[in-house]
């Protein structure tokens, strides 16, 4: 067959398998857009070798033994996420019932020292991927382990320190929340910027990316606030939110990343101070995602990205009938790692957890929509843009449904 005519025939597949992964992506297992780059044969089972007797809690009775790492015993309340992503991962294994895996649960407590202990046990009782940690440091930990065997990670944390080769994050990356926000408001015609950031490790990896999306756009930044914030002491964030005061008539847009109580804070802060904000687009990022900043109509006209949200309320919904209670927003990463795990089971017969298989450049679309690994350990996503209306929050600039459009 013709090179040029066979790319065009895997183009098409690519497609359609696109096209039907988002429609029934509530039904479906997850999978890659991966063409005719696997090698499992039609109907071809997955012999499993001698394996020990697992310990401690198991999810599934499938061939193929995957872990799963979270912090069941963490302390300060953290304990409670490791359930909610527990009960997610089995959420995830009820819609699917046929998968042929089986997750070996493994508590990190949260830390380095129990990320280690639990991915050494995981492996040993013959698990070929983990799924987690949650936290950095049990991240660390776990990637310790996993390496000296070979096994990759598929980890849910958002300090992007912690991702290598081999060690992947699936989690919400503020880094792709500000390309996102920033392109789009560059093609809005926003090209003279102000910021306001936390003094933190996050608001670092945000300034960055911010500096780094402004330039590529060919726009300027007047000036960057950095603020501290100590329990419910929020007068450092007043007061930089007040300094903003002077420049504001010299630019056209205004980016406030963390969500919470800052973005209203910030802007009532500004209009006691008789500022003018007309002309000023405020733009937020993922954090904004939640019902205290999108029903606040302070902020209606703002803009943020965040992930297509119609599979997350879909998952939310049966999420609330199975366990009584409304899921966190992250929850949905969990069950996209277990359907990503049971999708390539199914496709990529022994491949399955390879490097080029994981880090495949069409990706996986999942709950939150379309995702692929990058060799570095880091993630891209097809990100939404919304508008706050006071009420919710309305799509002004869709999720993309490949990555062919320059990601």
């Amino acid at each position: 067959m013709a090179r040029g005519m066979r790319g065009k025939i895997l183009q098409q597949r690519r497609r359609v398998f696109l096209k039907t992964a988002l429609a029934g992506a509530s039904t479906m297992l997850l999978g890659g857009c991966m063409g005719s780059t696997l090698g499992s044969l039609p109907g071809e089972q997955i012999q499993p070798g001698a394996q020990p007797q697992p310990t401690g809690e198991i999810l599934g009775t499938g061939s193929v033994r995957v872990g799963l790492l979270l912090p069941l015993s963490s302390s300060g309340g953290n304990a409670s996420i490791g359930t909610v992503f527990k009960n997610s991962a089995a959420l995830a294994l009820q819609n699917f019932p046929n998968a042929d895996v089986q997750l070996l649960v493994k508590d990190t407590g949260g830390t380095a020292e129990g990320g280690r202990a639990a991915a050494q046990a995981a492996i040993s009782e013959g698990a070929e991927l983990i799924l987690g940690p949650v936290f950095s440091a049990a991240v660390s930990g776990a990637a310790q382990a996993a390496r000296a065997t070979g096994v990759p990670v598929v980890a849910f944390s958002t300090d992007t320190s912690v991702a290598s080769r081999g060690v992947y994050l699936l989690s919400f990356l503020p880094e792709g929340d500000v390309k996102r926000i920033i392109g789009y408001a560059t093609s809005q015609q926003k090209s003279s910027y102000a910021a306001l950031v936390p003094e933190n490790s996050y608001g670092a990896v945000v300034e960055a990316a911010f500096r780094q999306e402004v330039g590529r756009g060919g726009g300027r930044i007047a000036t960057i606030q950095r603020y501290k914030l100590s329990g419910s002491d929020t007068s450092d964030l007043v007061a930089k939110a007040g300094a903003l005061n002077s420049v504001l008539n010299s630019v056209d847009a205004l980016f406030v990343p963390e969500g919470g109580g800052v973005p209203p804070l910030v802007v009532q802060t500004l209009v006691s101070q008789g500022a003018a904000l007309g002309n000023v687009k405020l733009l937020g990022s993922g954090q904004w995602d939640t019902p205290q900043v999108k029903n606040n109509p302070v902020l209606a006209g703002a803009w943020f990205a965040g992930p297509d949200d119609k599979g997350f309320q879909a998952f939310a919904q049966r999420y609330q009938s199975t366990y009584g209670s409304a899921p966190p927003r992250n929850a949905s990463l969990v069950y996209d790692g277990v359907t990503l795990a049971a999708g390539l089971i199914r496709s990529a017969g022994p491949q399955r957890f390879n490097q080029s298989i994981l880090t495949n450049r069409d990706g996986f679309i999942g709950i939150d929509g379309l995702f692929r690994f990058q060799s570095n350990g880091l993630n891209q996503r097809g990100l939404a843009v919304y508008q706050v209306t006071g009420s919710g929050a309305q799509v002004i600039s869709p999720a993309p449904r490949d990555f062919q459009a320059g990601f």
